[in-house]
């Protein structure tokens, strides 16, 4: 099997192509800008807001995991990277008879909770932010072609840019267990998610995950107060001595300048867990043990 990978020198994309070249597979690597020194894989520059630079990509290629996204304020940047590109994406993969196509999207598709182990189809999208629209929106195609979609919640590990940052910032500015610790979050390892995607595109065609949307976190969620716990063993930010209901909690974050807005900081401190356990099951992959057990 061919697989293609785009987005292949970002947070996710990186180790899902690590994890690939690992076990030997045949990759087609894609991004805007390829690195000069690694020759694990087939390395191949395109940009999904050109769909010239798209064309031939996906030929010859049994699987593609659309693993690109932009995640920054701009709006018609989400839009042009985020929709059109996977809309162009898309349709090339269509053209080139591509078999089996993953998109990763995310979990901030629901908009603020709190949201409890809820199941998928359980709670309606309701995106917030110019990022979460187009990424429910990119779903579309992918959906309609059959394809397999992805929605993790945090995403922890190394190379991450912005979790342990905006968890960082949260944590100055509201120097306390956040409700006394007990939010459930979906949170999983970024190794653990190339683990679990290198899986879905390996399968041969009898075990190949069904079309449709899945959760993908690790299935244990992990209470707000043990995250921070860990963090803080590490050195990565300060333990917690106080306890202060959500709205001190808030009180205190507003007064505070920095850059993690209240939405962001509702996504830390309350409920986020959405059910996983059915993608792990269905690609015949264990979870492992958890993000906060990787050092």
């Amino acid at each position: 099997m061919r697989i293609t990978v785009l987005g292949a020198t970002g947070f996710v994309g990186a180790a899902v192509v690590g994890r690939l070249a690992q076990e030997g597979a045949r990759v087609r690597a894609v991004a805007r800008r390829v690195p000069e020194t690694d020759t694990r894989v087939e390395w191949v520059a395109a940009d999904v807001t050109d769909p010239a630079s798209l064309r031939g990509l996906c030929d010859d290629s049994d699987v593609l995991l659309h693993l690109a996204c932009y995640i920054g304020p701009d709006e018609e940047r989400c839009q042009a990277v985020n929709v059109r590109g996977t809309h162009a994406v898309v349709a090339e993969a269509c053209r080139a008879g591509v078999g089996r196509l993953v998109l990763l999207s995310t979990s901030a598709v629901y908009g603020t909770g709190p949201h409890r182990g809820i199941e998928v189809g359980e709670v309606d999208p309701e995106p917030v932010s110019a990022v979460s629209r187009s990424r429910l929106a990119a779903e579309e195609p992918v959906l309609a072609a059959g394809g397999v979609v992805l929605r993790p919640g945090l995403i922890l590990g190394a190379g991450d840019r912005w979790v342990l940052p905006a968890v960082q910032d949260a944590v100055r500015r509201v120097p306390a267990l956040w409700d006394g610790g007990r939010g459930l979050l979906s949170l999983v390892d970024v190794d653990d998610l190339a683990r679990l995607i290198a899986r879905i595109a390996t399968v041969p065609a009898a075990q190949a995950l069904a079309p449709g949307v899945y959760h993908a976190g690790h299935p244990r969620p992990v209470p707000s107060g043990e995250w921070i716990a860990a963090m803080a063993a590490r050195g990565l930010v300060e333990q917690p001595v106080r306890d202060w209901p959500l709205d001190r909690c808030l009180a205190e974050l507003r007064g505070r300048p920095g850059g993690v807005t209240e939405r962001q900081f509702r996504l830390f401190a309350q409920d986020h867990w959405y059910r996983s356990d059915a993608v792990w099951r269905a690609a015949g992959v264990h979870p492992g043990p958890g993000p906060l057990s990787v050092p």
